[in-house]
C-alpha cells in the first residue's frame, strides 16, 4: 500500500513569503524600538508584499502540489459522512 506524506506546505512560495515577512516583521520591530513611523509603513508594505508574493508564486505553480490538488480525496483528516477514516498523525 503506498504511504502519503503531508508536507505542510513547504514549497518555493511558502519559503518566499515567508522569508519576507520575516524582514517586515524585523522592520517593525526596529521601527518600535526607534519610534519612526516610515519604517513602521515600510514594515507593513513589506510584509503584505510577502503575503501577495507567496500567493503569486502558489499560482505559477511553485505551491504545494497537494494543495493543487484539493478536489481530490489523497487525504483524509477526519472521517466524514462517506465513512472515511482517520489519517495522519493526531
Amino acid at each position: 500500500m503506498e504511504e502519503h506524506h503531508e508536507d505542510h506546505g513547504h514549497s518555493t512560495a511558502a519559503w518566499t513569503a515567508v522569508g519576507i515577512m520575516l524582514v517586515g516583521a524585523a522592520l517593525g520591530s526596529i521601527a518600535v524600538v526607534i519610534p519612526s513611523l516610515v519604517l513602521g509603513i515600510v514594515a507593513a508594505v513589506v510584509i503584505v508584499a510577502g503575503a501577495v508574493a507567496g500567493k503569486v508564486l502558489a499560482m505559477a505553480g511553485y505551491g504545494s502540489k497537494a494543495h493543487d490538488r484539493e478536489g481530490e480525496d489523497l487525504l483524509a483528516d477526519a472521517p466524514d459522512e462517506r465513512g472515511t477514516s482517520t489519517v495522519g498523525k493526531s
